[in-house]
């Protein structure tokens, strides 16, 4: 990979080339009508709108929601990801820093407006306003100096003003927020956008479990240095073939109201008191390209990826796992879907605990043969209807800690969680379950194209 494919340029570039990418020269209207048209594709189809009302620039949306092309553009199939991910965050490698990049091609300090230098999307009727919905803030840390990044949702105000969601859902970003509030010091902090994939999934590997520069995770996943330039206003290193980058800080108490805005699966979170950034330089690509996720697709398919390879790399350590689906349908963070393969009674059980016992957010596990494929909903239903049996089959726990983006878990503060063993038996009763087949053909493998054309 060389490194004019680094970020978002490059991305396109490939999108063009592999025919994924749709071109909307027709006029849309950043409020409302551009989600629209990503909606009507599932926010799967990566789309480049060239006539955004305003005259505020290009918009490219929903680059990474589908697991095909998320896969296409780390250079690896959807069978080998996890090898991949699980060694990119165990044998990190260092950024390059370069003197000067693209992103540095406009730089501006003084008379800043967000709103008017960019087409920042408003997606939902009752959103407070417009979002930044694929921003990627990062920071230091504040006793080890790695630098630490995730997608965070980003209000836009009046003039240089940003809201950060920083949640309980965060906690390593409300710990450092904290201490240095303690200290009454400022935290300096980037927005970016316009990254790759690399980029994106390293910033969703969890920086409290691995305390790991996530730089050097991503230069570990795209197999080369992540080039990085030095930041016009503040100590920070940010992706020298960046689109936008808005340089920041944000002090101690400063605050202001943000939300409702839709969040998870389309429900809309309730208004709060979160930290304010106060944006004293943007530095920008000539003719930007800005970059939008309508909310909430691409963010938690990456996140759901990262969470894919730690379910793996856990439960390994119990049953021979053999892959791991966070599902669309429970927006890659409620429901997983385990193949494993069954070596010994108690096993399909045995995963069901670790998966609930490794991440709290999962709120129904459903554990499989590998005969079955995790990644069709009609195949993992057709086992559930015909390989489980709730009086035997069903793990129930009840009030247990879930998800703080789940509407109905917000109730109580406490839900229940299922888990479903749709393994089948070992021994003779096995033979029950086999599934026909047609000798000598292999659907996957199949070659239709040699009898219709």
């Amino acid at each position: 990979m060389s490194t004019e494919r680094q970020m978002m340029r490059g991305v396109l570039e490939r999108l063009r080339e592999s025919g994924d990418l749709l071109v909307c020269d027709a006029k849309v209207d950043p409020k409302f009508e551009l989600g629209a048209v990503l909606s009507y594709y599932n926010n799967e189809t990566p789309i480049l709108f060239t006539n955004v009302k305003g005259g505020c620039g290009k918009v490219a949306g929903a680059l990474y929601g589908n697991r095909r092309i998320i896969c296409n553009l780390l250079e690896t199939s959807n069978k080998d990801r996890l090898p991949k991910i699980i060694n990119a965050i165990a044998n990190p490698a260092k950024p390059s820093i370069v003197q000067n990049g693209p992103v540095h091609e406009n730089v501006i300090t003084h008379s800043i407006d967000i709103r008017r230098m960019f087409p920042v999307p408003t997606s939902h009727g009752r959103d407070s306003g417009p979002f930044i919905t694929s921003g990627i803030i990062a920071y230091r840390d504040i006793e080890t100096e790695k630098t630490h990044m995730a997608v965070r949702r980003f209000q836009v105000n009046q003039g240089a003003s940003i809201n950060v969601l920083v949640s309980p859902a965060s906690p390593h970003m409300t710990e450092i927020l904290a201490e240095y509030q303690r200290q009454n010091r400022a935290l300096e902090c980037a927005l970016i956008l316009g990254y790759d994939a690399p980029f994106l999934l390293s910033s969703q590997t969890g920086s409290n479990r691995y305390g790991l520069d996530k730089y050097e995770i991503d230069s570990a996943l795209r197999g080369e240095p992540l080039e990085l330039v030095r930041c016009k206003t503040i100590n920070l290193n940010v992706p020298a073939w960046a689109e936008v980058v808005m340089e920041g800080v944000i002090r101690p108490g400063k605050k202001g109201r943000e939300g409702p805005f839709a969040e998870l699966m389309s429900y809309y979170s309730t208004e709060g008191e979160t930290p304010l950034m106060d944006v004293g330089c943007v530095t920008h690509r000539n003719e930007p390209i800005f970059q939008h996720a309508f909310p909430c697709r691409e963010e938690h398919l990456a996140y759901g990826m990262i969470k894919e390879a730690e379910l793996f790399s856990a439960l390994s350590h119990t049953v021979n796992v053999r892959d791991v689906n966070m599902t669309l349908g429970g927006g890659c963070r409620l429901h997983s879907v385990i193949s494993i393969r069954k070596r010994a009674d108690g096993d399909g059980k045995s995963a069901i605990l670790g998966t609930l016992g490794c991440y709290k957010d999962i709120k129904h596990v459903v554990v499989v043969d590998e005969d079955v494929d995790i990644f069709d909903e009609a195949d993992v239903e057709a086992a559930i209807a015909t390989r489980f049996q709730a009086s035997k089959d069903l793990i129930a726990v009840h009030g247990a800690l879930g998800s703080s983006l789940e509407p109905s878990h917000l109730e109580t503060n406490v839900g229940d969680k299922l888990g479903f063993d749709c393994t089948i038996p070992l021994g003779e009763r096995k033979s029950h379950y086999e599934k026909a087949a047609i000798p000598g053909f292999d659907k996957k493998s199949f070659d239709i194209k040699k009898y219709i054309r």
